[in-house]
């Protein structure tokens, strides 16, 4: 073995804790590979947490899948190295893959909804449009087979349906968890907003400066030639219904019968209709001790 590929076998490890402490992958949820040669991959065995593998437990498979060398420790590869293994043949650029289950991204893929665009700046120039597939049964062919088609030559995430994440990256194993973390905290942050009532899209202008940024960072995204046709955003409406403004009631439950008051979240004259109500239930708590 040689030094690289045991500095490589500890990086998996590592990014494995990381994984496990960033709560992306429960039990023995999950796994990761990371290319050594043309026809080499590294990857995490089964049946074990990522946050616990040793070096001596990683794996080595050919293109095929076939574990090529035997593990020290006893260990089988991961079931769902198919995931991994098609992606590096669809993708010959692709140094390292990530599959896992980050939680508020997975609220996506069990939601069926796919990712608005135009909305956060850094999922925009790190992550750019993130396909969705539909739900496949893991460790078979089909699921592969569900998320191929939806890889293009700037794709780095893929929402899988029902399941998790996959992410991966041209530049390594490091990349290909900062696109993960990237992505589980844009999806935080999107369900954190939903509540509000409101979110704010860019607007085509604003959104074709933000991808000309990109392009100058280095990073091609397609939709750069077509954002003034309308391209970005066309999957919003999901979600952007899900956190339209929307009536909130609050009521006072008082032995005098209840007093009821609405107001609009997101707009209207939220402070009026408080006083309102702060009113409203402070004179029959006054009534109530004469």
């Amino acid at each position: 073995m040689s030094v690289g590929d045991w500095q490589l076998r500890r990086e998996l490890c590592d990014i494995g804790k990381r994984i496990w402490q960033r709560s992306y992958c429960a039990g023995n949820e999950g796994n990761h590979s990371a290319r050594i040669g043309p026809d080499r991959v590294l990857c995490t065995p089964t049946g074990i947490s990522k946050g616990f593998i040793s070096p001596d437990e990683i794996c080595v498979v050919d293109m095929e899948g076939t574990q090529v060398e035997e593990n020290p420790r006893g260990r089988k590869r991961t079931s769902e190295v198919l995931v991994h293994l098609a992606i590096y043949k669809h993708r010959p650029d692709v140094k390292a893959v990530i599959h896992s289950h980050p939680p508020h991204a997975t609220a996506f893929c069990i939601s069926n909804m796919s990712l608005p665009e135009g909305i956060h700046p850094e999922a925009e120039v790190f992550l750019g449009r993130v396909p969705r597939a539909d739900y496949a049964t893991p460790s078979t062919q089909d699921l592969p087979d569900s998320i191929l088609p939806l890889i293009g030559p700037e794709t780095n995430t893929v929402l899988m349906g029902n399941h998790g994440t996959v992410s991966f990256s041209d530049k390594g194993l490091i990349d290909a968890y900062y696109k993960l973390e990237i992505l589980d905290a844009y999806c935080r942050i999107l369900l954190l907003a939903a509540p509000l009532g409101r979110v704010n899209q860019l607007s085509r202008s604003e959104m074709g400066e933000l991808l000309q940024v990109k392009e100058k960072f280095g990073f091609r995204d397609e939709r750069a030639a077509c954002v003034e046709e309308g391209c970005v955003g066309e999957f919003n409406e999901a979600f952007l219904a899900a956190t339209d403004v929307r009536p909130v009631t609050a009521t006072c439950q008082c032995e005098d019968g209840p007093v009821t008051t609405s107001h609009t979240s997101g707009g209207g004259d939220t402070g009026d209709d408080l006083e309102l109500l702060v009113g409203a239930i402070t004179d029959q708590i006054m009534a109530k001790m004469r």
